[in-house]
């Protein structure tokens, strides 16, 4: 959601400066002459000793500004990983388990399937819907659906159970890696 905020923000900012530029390149200095200013003296005096709704709209878009540019600049800062899994002991209590361990033991344990070479796991979600997204390396040789297979049942099985989950979702991506021919001499 993050990127598609980005992309609007940035053709808003960027429609918003063309209207701009085409304003003050086709309107105000044709009309008034090259050497006119923008504003008139009349001009600034009704607007800077204007009583009324004027300042106060004003203030008001500004302000509004302000807030989705401090919410913007959150939202880039805000984490995307999940850092801990709250894990039920059975005795009432709760035990925390940190995100980062169990993606290195997600991507530890699908690295050693057959036919992977190199897992990324990332742990997303919130405390309590944790989800994983796992970027899966093959090697030349290797059957995506065995792959699949494996990380699908043993693999997250083992998460799931180790983290005390009923259901842990997993967005897998597969990508088969480079090789080169082998020389004959």
């Amino acid at each position: 959601m993050l990127a598609t905020v980005n992309r609007i923000l940035l053709a808003v900012a960027g429609v918003v400066l063309l209207a701009a530029g085409a304003v003050l390149l086709t309107g105000v200095r044709p009309l008034h002459g090259r050497t006119a200013p923008l504003l008139t003296a009349a001009d600034r005096r009704r607007y800077l000793h204007a009583d009324g709704w004027w300042w106060w709209v004003l203030a008001a878009a500004l302000a509004v500004c302000l807030l989705l540019a401090l919410w913007w600049l959150l939202a880039q800062l805000r984490r995307s990983r999940l850092r801990a899994v709250p894990v039920d002991t059975g005795d009432g209590a709760f035990a925390v388990l940190r995100g980062r361990a169990l993606a290195d033991a997600v991507a530890a344990e699908a690295g050693a399937l057959d036919g992977v070479s190199g897992c990324r796991v990332v742990l997303r979600g919130r405390r309590g819907s944790p989800r994983l997204r796992v970027k899966v390396e093959l090697e030349p040789h290797a059957v995506p659906a065995d792959a699949l297979a494996g990380l699908a049942g043993p693999v997250l099985g083992h998460a799931r159970d180790s983290a005390g989950l009923a259901d842990l979702p997993a967005e897998a991506r597969f990508r088969v890696g480079s090789h080169r021919a082998r020389r004959v001499s």
